[in-house]
Order: structure tokens, then sequence, then C-alpha cells
């Protein structure tokens, strides 16, 4: 595949032996240093010599206790027994033990003369050998055979030398120093080196056909993984790295991936082997990730590749099943029941890599029964070592990835032109491959259902059990939709509205049987898995058997469900679903408000909006009824608010649809303005009233919104925008016209709402409401008045001296009628605005009425302002002061 030079080779081969040796010799040397302080460190346990007393023999015990001893220095090693003390050592234990000083660290000459220096040599020594060969190359000195030969005798010399060191240390038995490993330095020189010297007898001289090449190449990688042993980890990873690039410096021009995967699954069991043996973790991850790597090359090659694909990725998941997973076979001992990383990540490899065969094979049979063995083998592994728990939630992604792709890719609309289905090309339903999908989808799903239930109660570990109890939900929905998506084109199927039914039985049947047991780690957050698999198959179900908008009328019934589940199962994490199912139907209306589309229907009221928005919103008033029993906290408040949210939304859209005529997407009028402060003054009365009650934040929240915006429309859109004085805006009818609810009502309303909030908020809150109030109620009254003179458009025609004198007339009327109220019901709110329209009514009479009325039109403007000053006068000296004066004295306070 790849003709590099032998320089290249050997310098990068070089680099990678010194790399590895120097990681190495640095671990050893703090080994060696840790050890020799702790040697350093150890108390001496022998006594003092007493006169006329016999030496104590190490087993002999004294005859009275020990004194305690002075606290030793903190070693990571257990600290050892003090020594046996004679009964005069107990009475004068002598000065204690003076801790031995800190060893001294390396100087610079030390570093350079014990590790430097050796592995600067290792290197020259590699890279001697490579020159040698080139120089004999270029001089024409000796013939290509001459040169692998002595290659090879150089590579046998460095290895001797490296096993001939290793044993004299060994034998030795001076103490380790912090020094360079010269063993592990010459042996990956060696390995280096006859490396080399057989990719150059195959690939520079043609001395040995391709299959004796990666033979020799392989074994060559076996022998330094099998050193890798004696001479620790620097020699492993070289073995490793040339293992796996072996096949890509070997090439034979046609592929063969039958031998590249026996040669890999030789390679990987020799790693395994290895990482147990000396309990390295990066060697068996890093053997697992180059073994994934080697699966894709192949994937796009056809489907004569399948079957070495599918061996490549069985063989890895069984021996790393038997070699890496801990507690299961010949791996490590397992730590209590904890899901540990390594184990669970090494079956997961091997799952992705037989999704991705199965995938790029188009689902090819024997990749999918190959899948589906490793899933079964998953479940199995998992089931037995609690360390591969985490391989479960692998194996359930990779199912549903599968199904959901092979629903995806098959989707008859691609197929669809405008002309109708082009004949003969849509996919059969009923053909071989949806036959074996419902086969294996079904396996699936009892499996991991199955084992999902069972697994409870099995382990200590509290994340153990909802692994499986979350893989055994989870699967069983994912693939009945993927099923449904791919057969039912997403249409309605009464056959798979059973099946969600039936599954939605059989999960509530689990959670039933679950909440009977004894408490154990992990039960409560399990239960609360089935029981929200139990709902949402539930609103599958629904889904499956009415029309594509009723999807979102399912998943709310689901939230108000949900909370009359969790009235006789008090699992806490309902409630966090109740407010999932709402934040799901809150997505749907922000994907599609009008819920069907376009489909809503033209009959007012009675249409989809009030399905789709009123059956959801008395669904989450419902649930947040049953949820407040049990306190107030974040679930339910997003249910509170998901239910005001759908109450407004359906005020407002029913309104839009039914002054527009049914299209939803036509410019905001002025009696649909109107109609939306109303309701959201209503609205805010409303929630004002149950915010006293619930002392909801929520409540009180969403009532100063709604109050806000009925202020804000009612500003830019009722007096600015669509206000008929300044717009084109057309009244038609008589007194009983658009102006009644544009103007009246909101008037009315917002009075009510300031007398709402009178004593629970601010002050200047409840004025400002009522001072809205007061400019509504005169701006309908005018604008009526002005209707009167101008017919429909207001805009039209001059302003006459009798249209003028009326509203000085009707302003006055106004405000007497407000002073009487305020005298009635003793308001003082109510006598304040009597006085701002009289006073306003006096500024128009001096302002506009005595320059724009003439003759007996001002006259009477005038005659007629001024009797009602003092009647105004006469009522609050003779009734309103008088009634406070007779007013009877407080009593006396005892």
């Amino acid at each position: 595949m790849f003709d590099w030079p032998l320089d290249w080779i050997a310098l990068l081969v070089a680099f990678a032996a010194l790399a590895f040796a120097r990681k190495t010799s640095d671990r050893l040397a703090e080994v060696q240093a840790r050890l020799a302080k702790l040697e350093a460190a150890r108390p001496i346990g022998i006594a003092p010599a007493v006169p006329g007393a016999p030496p104590l023999s190490p087993l002999q015990e004294p005859a009275t206790a020990p004194a305690v001893p002075p606290p030793l220095p903190e070693v990571t090693e257990p600290a050892l027994q003090p020594a046996a003390v004679t009964a005069d050592q107990t009475a004068d234990p002598g000065p204690p033990a003076v801790p031995p000083l800190p060893q001294p660290v390396a100087g610079f000459e030390e570093r350079i003369g014990t590790r430097w220096v050796v592995w600067i040599g290792g290197l020259t020594l590699a890279l001697g050998g490579f020159f040698m060969v080139r120089y004999s190359i270029e001089a024409g000195l000796v013939g290509p055979e001459v040169r692998v030969a002595l290659g090879a005798l150089f590579a046998a010399a460095l290895l001797a030398a490296g096993e001939w060191t290793r044993r004299k240390e060994s034998i030795s038995q001076i103490a380790a120093l912090p020094i360079a490993n010269i063993p592990a330095i010459l042996t990956a020189a060696g390995t280096a080196v006859a490396f080399a010297t057989v990719y150059a007898a195959y690939a520079l001289y043609g001395f040995l056909p391709p299959a004796f090449a990666f033979v020799l190449l392989g074994l060559v990688a076996l022998g330094t993984l099998a050193a890798a042993l004696l001479h620790g980890p620097a020699l492993a990873g070289l073995g490793l790295v040339a293992a796996f690039t072996t096949p890509v410096l070997v090439s034979t021009g046609e592929p063969n991936y039958w031998a590249l995967y026996i040669y890999l699954a030789i390679v990987t069991a020799a790693a395994f082997a290895l990482a147990r043996v000396r309990l390295w973790r990066w060697l068996a991850m890093t053997s697992i990730g180059l073994s994934f790597l080697w699966t894709l090359p192949g994937l796009d090659m056809g489907i004569e590749t399948v079957a070495p694909h599918v061996f490549h990725v069985i063989a890895g998941f069984a021996l790393a099943a038997l070699i890496v997973v801990c507690g299961f076979v010949f791996g490590p001992a397992a730590e209590n029941d904890d899901a540990e990383p390594i184990s669970s990540a090494a079956l997961a490899v091997y799952l992705l890599g037989a999704m991705l065969v199965v995938l790029a094979s188009f689902h090819d049979g024997l990749a999918l029964i190959g899948f589906t063995v490793l899933v079964a083998a998953t479940l199995a592994v998992a089931w037995r070592a609690p360390s591969a728990s985490g391989a479960v939630g692998a194996a359930a992604a990779t199912v549903f990835l599968v199904f959901a792709e092979w629903a995806l890719r098959d989707n008859p609309d691609l197929l669809v032109l405008p002309g109708g289905a082009l004949p003969s090309m849509g996919p059969n339903p009923l053909g071989a491959s949806v036959s074996w999908h419902l086969v294996t989808a079904a396996i699936f799903a009892i499996g991991f259902g199955a084992a999902g239930f069972l697994a409870q109660g099995r382990s200590e570990n509290a994340v153990v059990p909802v692994v499986w109890s979350a893989a055994g939900v989870f699967t069983p929905l994912a693939l009945l939709v993927a099923l449904y998506a791919r057969i039912a084109h997403l249409d309605r199927s009464i056959p798979f509205a059973i099946l969600a039914v039936v599954l939605a039985a059989t999960l509530a049947v689990a959670t039933e049987a679950l909440t009977r047991r004894e408490e154990r780690p992990g039960l409560s957050f399990s239960i609360a898995l089935f029981a929200t698999g139990t709902l949402g198959a539930l609103a599958l179900a629904l889904t499956f058997a009415l029309e594509k908008g009723w999807l979102t009328i399912a998943l709310a019934l689901m939230s108000l469900g949900t909370a009359w589940i969790f009235e006789h199962r008090p699992i806490p994490f309902l409630r966090i679903l109740a407010a999932a199912f709402a934040g799901l139907v809150v997505l749907r209306i922000g994907y599609d408000p009008r819920i069907v589309g376009a489909d809503v229907g033209t009959t007012p009221i009675l249409n989809w909006l009030l399905w789709g928005y009123g059956v959801p919103a008395a669904s989450f008033w419902g649930a947040s009824y049953l949820m407040r029993r049990y306190g107030d906290d974040a679930p339910l408040r997003a249910v509170e608010a998901a239910a005001i949210l759908f109450t407004t939304l359906l005020a407002f859209l029913e309104i839009r649809h039914a002054v527009n005529d049914g299209d939803m997407l036509a410019v905001p009028s002025l009696a649909e303005i109107g109609l939306d402060v109303c309701v959201a003054l209503a609205l805010a009365i409303g929630l004002e009233r149950l915010r006293a009650q619930s002392g909801s934040v929520v409540h009180n929240v969403s009532a100063v919104i709604l109050t806000g915006f009925a202020g804000g429309a009612t500003l830019f859109g009722l007096l600015l925008l669509e206000n008929p004085m300044i717009s084109d805006v057309t009244i038609q009818g008589g007194l009983l016209n658009i102006l009644i609810l544009a103007y009246a009502f909101p008037a009315v309303l917002m009075l009510l709402l300031s007398y709402a909030v009178a004593g629970r908020r601010p002050p200047a809150y409840g004025n400002t409401l009522a001072a809205g109030a007061l400019i509504l109620a005169l701006s309908y009254v005018s604008l009526e008045i002005r209707r009167i003179y101008h017919g429909p458009d207001l805009t039209s025609g001059p302003t006459s001296a009798a249209e003028q004198y009326t509203y000085s007339i009707v302003w006055l009327i106004l405000g007497v009628a407000l002073l009487g109220i305020g005298v009635i019901v003793q308001s003082q709110r109510a006598r304040l605005a009597s006085a701002i329209v009289i006073a306003l009514t006096i500024l128009k009479a001096f302002l506009v009425d005595m320059s724009a009325l003439t003759g007996v039109w001002r006259a009477l403007s005038f005659i007629g302002l001024g009797l009602v000053l003092v009647a105004i006068g006469w009522l609050y000296q003779k009734v309103l002061f008088r009634r406070q004066q007779q007013a009877p004295p407080a009593a006396p306070v005892a």
C-alpha cells in the first residue's frame, strides 16, 4: 500500500523506540525513588542492650506492655509494628528515632551520565544499523543478500545484548538506581532493526513474497509484545504500533480481508493477554481503538466483504469479553458492582463496528445476524459482569440507530412524483427485508424489556439497575416508532396502536410489580422509568390511532395522567415527567401554532383550535391542581405556566380565527385588538384572585405579563395605530358597534382589575390601571359622539359647533356620574376620576369652546358648565362634608 524509503522508516521506528524507552525509564526511576525513600524511613526495630538481660527473639513477647512509640512519618505503605521492648525500657524509652534526611535530587551531571547517555546510545545503535546498510548499498560493498543477513545478525545481537543485560541486572543484588532501563532500550533497538530488515527484504529487494513477509513482520511484532512482559511498557507500545502498521507496509494489490482480520485477531489476542498480565489499561484501549480503525477501510468494498468484517467485529468482541471485561472470565477482578469504564467501552466499540457494517451493507442478512448476536452477547456479558453494564446503554443506542436508518432510508415519500408514484418503484412493506426486521425488532424488544425488568435487585450499585431499566424501556418504544415510520408511513395505523397499548399494559404491570418489591438501590428511579414508558406507550397509541394533530392532545393528556399516577404512586420523578410532557407540547405548538396546519376549519370557536389548545389547557390545569397538593416546586411551576400559556393562546387564536374568517395570517384589526385586550384583562383578574389563594409565583408573574400586554395593546393598538380618529378604520352600525368591544369593555375590565389589585400590589400599580380605565372611557364616549356626527368614517368632514357642545355635555355627565358613584360607594378613586373629567371639561370650555363655538352654543356650553360646577360644590358641602361631620365618634378604647 505504501513504499516508504528505508531511511525514514528507520528514523521513525528508532524515535518511537526511544520515546517509549524514555517513558518507561522515567516511570521506573520514580518507583525506585519512592522505594528508596520508604526503606530509609522505616524505623529500626532493635532494642538497645540491657545489662544482665538476655536478648529477645523476634517471636518472644515482652513481659509488660510496650510504651507508645513516637509518631511515624507518613508513608504510602502500611506502617510496621514497633519492636518488642523490655520492662526496663518501658520506664526509660530513650530519645525518639530521628527521621532520615530526604534523598538529594539528582543533579544535571547524574542525569546525563545515567539516563541521557543511555537513551542516545540506544538511538545511535538503531540508526547505526540503518546507516551501515545504507552505506553498503551506496558503496556497493556487499550484495543485497549479505546486507539483509548482516541486518538480521545485528538485530539478533542487540536482542541478545538486551536479554543478557536484563539477566545480569536481575541476578545482581545491588539496589536499583534511578537510571535508564538499558535492557529495554537494547531490546527496542533490536526489534526496530529486525522489523526494518524484514521490510527491506520484502519491499526493496523482493526476497520475500508478500504472504511470507506479512507473517515475518507479524512474528516480529508479536515477539516484541512478548518481550514487553520482561522489559516493560515501552516495548509493548513499540510492538503494538508495529503489529497494526504491518498490513499497511505489505501490499499485494488484491486485498484479502480474511487474511487481514485473522492476523488482527491474533495480534489483538496477544495485546489483550499482555494487557491482562501486566494490567496495562492503556494497552487494552489502544488495541481496541486500532482494531476498530481497521474495520473502516473495507466498508465500501461491496457485499463480498461483509463476512470477514462480521468475523472481525465478533472476534474482537469475544476477545474483549474474555480478557478485558473485569470479573467475567479471564479479565481482572471486579471492584464491587461498579460499572467499569474500560470493560463497558471495550464492548461498546465493537458494537459500533457491527452497526457500521450493517449500515454499510444496506442491512445485509449476515450483517444483521452478526449484529444481533453481538447485542445478545452484550446483554449476557453485562448480566454476569456488572462492570460491563455501560455497554447495555450502548447496545440500546446502536439498535435504535440501525432501525432508524432503515426506516428513513426506504421512505416512500422520496419515490412520489407530481403525477403519482412510479410503478414498481415503491418498497414492498411485506418484503423479506421488512420481515427480517420485524423478527429482529421483536427479539430486541423482548430481550431488552425482560432483562431490564429482571435485572432489578441484582446489584448493590444504584447505577447498574437504572441502566438496565432505561434500556428496557427505551428500546421497545424506539423500535415501535421506527417500525411505525417505515411500515405505516407515519399515517394512522390501528395495528400499531394496538401494539402500543399492549406495550403500555406490559410496562404498567412491570411498574406495579416493582412497586411491591423491597427497597433496593436504584429501584425507585427504575420504577419511575417504567412508569414513564407506560405513559409514553399510551401517548404513542393515541398518536398511531388518531390524526396527526392529536399528538399534541395525547402528550398533554399524558401530563394529566402522570400527575394522577403520582397521586397513587408518589414517585418524585413523575412530577418532572409531567413537566416534560408539558414542555414537549409547548415545543410542538412552537413548530406549528395551528396544530394541524391549514386544516383548522372555518367554524368559529368549534374548530381544531378548541381541541388543540383547549384540551391541553384543561389537562395542564388539572395536572397543576393535583400536583399542588404535594408542594410548590419547579415541575409544578412549569405545568402551571403551560396551563396559562395554552389558555391565553386558545382565547387569542380563537379571536383571530373568528374575526378574520379563518385566516390565521391576516393583519390585526381594531376588533381583534380590542377583544385581545378584554381577554388579557379578564385573565389577569382571574390570576390575581388565584394568586391570593395559591401564592404561586407563576400566577403572580403571569398576571403582571398579561396586564402589561393589555396596556401595550391599548396604547399602541387602540389609541394609536387602530384609532378610528386617525386611521382609516370604519365603524359600522348604530350605538351597538365595535367601539363597545374596543373601548367600553376594556375600560370596565381595567377598572375591575384596579380594584382586584388594591391592597395586594403597590398603590401606583392600581392607580395606573384606574387612569387607563378613565382614558378608555373618555375615548369611548368621544368616539361614539364622533361616529354619530360623521357616520362610519370618523375622519371625514369638519367638526361642527353642535359636536363640540355635545363633547362638553357628555364629559360633564360622565364626570357627574363618576362623582355620584364615588359618593354612594365612598370611593375616593371614583371622586378623583370625576375631578379629572370635570377639569378636562373646564379646560375644553375655555380653550376650545370659547373660540370654536358661536352664538347660542357658546352660551349654553358655559351655562351648563357653571350649573354643574355649582351643583358639585353644593354636593360636597351639603352631602359629603355634612356626612363626614355627622359621623358618630369612635368608641373609646378600654
